[in-house]
């Protein structure tokens, strides 16, 4: 099963009927699957469900309709414990970019943050978890699926939002910030914080 976000909705693919009870589901056609993500971007539907019977398949049938773009990201934290957060387009949000060529998922984690927040010396702890979803580029929807690693630095420099990107803020946070950040953010930043 893959949760899918679309302005917050969850598109969830799944290869259990039972997922679908009482729940509207579409096929995995390119109809269907526009039609699941126009109810869910409308708010006709809260939730919606994308059914096909075999679970290796369903992403990669998926992002043949919708296109794939590759990216990683960072839950950083210093010395003090602290998560590092960025503001951009009105939310707070955890540093992530795309993949770029030749570039290993984690060389991509590591220098999306470097870039994004000005922070160096980071390491990767361990992988968390994938996240999925869709954004609209030139009146096309992409699917965005992030691989999300923890990660340490030791970093006490200036922090140094990335305003090409628009990068507004860069802060770290303890606690209760953090809890506060969550209320206006992404369900996929959210995701990460709820283990």
């Amino acid at each position: 099963m893959y949760k899918v976000f679309v302005n917050e909705s969850p598109l969830i693919l799944t290869n259990k009927l039972s997922d679908t009870a009482n729940n509207k589901y579409f096929l995995l056609n390119g109809s269907a699957i526009n039609e699941a993500i126009d109810a869910l971007a409308s708010k006709k539907l809260s939730e919606a469900f994308i059914y096909h019977p075999n679970s290796e398949e369903i992403l990669k049938k998926f992002s043949k309709k919708i296109p794939l773009v590759v990216a990683a990201g960072g839950v950083v934290t210093n010395k003090e414990g602290k998560v590092l957060f960025i503001y951009r387009n009105d939310k707070w949000d955890l540093p992530k970019g795309k993949l770029d060529k030749g570039e290993s998922i984690e060389e991509c984690a590591l220098r999306e943050v470097e870039e994004e927040t000005g922070v160096k010396g980071l390491k990767i702890e361990n992988f968390l978890r994938t996240t999925y979803h869709l954004f609209k580029r030139n009146g096309t929807y992409k699917l965005k699926e992030v691989h999300w690693f923890a990660m340490k630095t030791n970093y006490k420099g200036v922090l140094v939002g990335e305003t090409s990107e628009g990068i507004e803020k860069v802060k770290w946070k303890g606690p209760e910030k953090i809890k506060k950040a969550l209320e206006n953010s992404y369900a996929n930043i959210r995701i990460l914080f709820e283990d």
